[in-house]
């Protein structure tokens, strides 16, 4: 079973202590691990099945509070702790191809008129600008906590390279619009 990054972040979470599946989803939003990762409680807890399925992860126990649903908790099996290392190596050690969608809009731009580009491209810029400020925010309240500057690293990658992002963008838009970069029209 490939993990991704939705049971890399499930197995590490109970690789902390036992918990069950609503719990993991509190502590991914809490710690902000939804701007890395796509955090929804129906696909964790479809995770979450599969690899307690695949014998990565053990039930210790189902309470019921109320009338609230039935909780299941979950520990890390030895299996489980193997998978997780072993993924984390894998990614640490060669990059894995993804295809995000911006260098295709990026690629096929020319096609709109170069003014509309740059516009659309200072919004995305000025967007990129409210990440920085909202990465950075929970950047300083973890440094604050005094966390671990390893439990916190993937943070700061991201808020490097989204200032880097922005700051590229930045350059592409003056190019744009000073006539630095040639824009061919569509042809017909």
């Amino acid at each position: 079973m490939t993990l991704t990054p939705l049971a890399i972040a499930a197995l590490a979470l109970v690789n902390e202590r036992p918990m069950h599946p609503y719990e993991m989803y509190q502590l991914l939003l809490d710690r902000r691990e939804d701007r890395m990762i796509k955090v929804r409680p129906g696909s964790l807890y479809h995770t979450v099945e599969r690899l307690h399925a695949a014998k990565l992860l053990e039930v210790t126990g189902t309470t019921r509070e109320g009338n609230r649903p039935e909780r299941t908790t979950y520990a890390m099996t030895d299996a489980g702790r193997e998978a997780l290392t072993a993924r984390i190596r894998e990614l640490l050690s060669r990059p894995v191809r993804e295809y995000p969608h911006f260098p295709v809009a990026l690629d096929e731009a020319h096609n709109l008129p170069p003014e509309q580009a740059a516009a659309d491209l200072t919004a995305y810029a000025d967007t990129l600008d409210e990440e920085i400020l909202e990465i950075s925010t929970v950047l300083d309240g973890v440094r604050e906590r005094d966390l671990a500057e390893a439990y916190w690293i993937g943070g700061d990658y991201l808020l490097s390279i989204t200032i880097f992002q922005r700051d590229w963008i930045r350059t592409l838009i003056t190019r744009i619009e000073s006539k630095e970069l040639t824009w061919q029209p569509p042809q017909h």
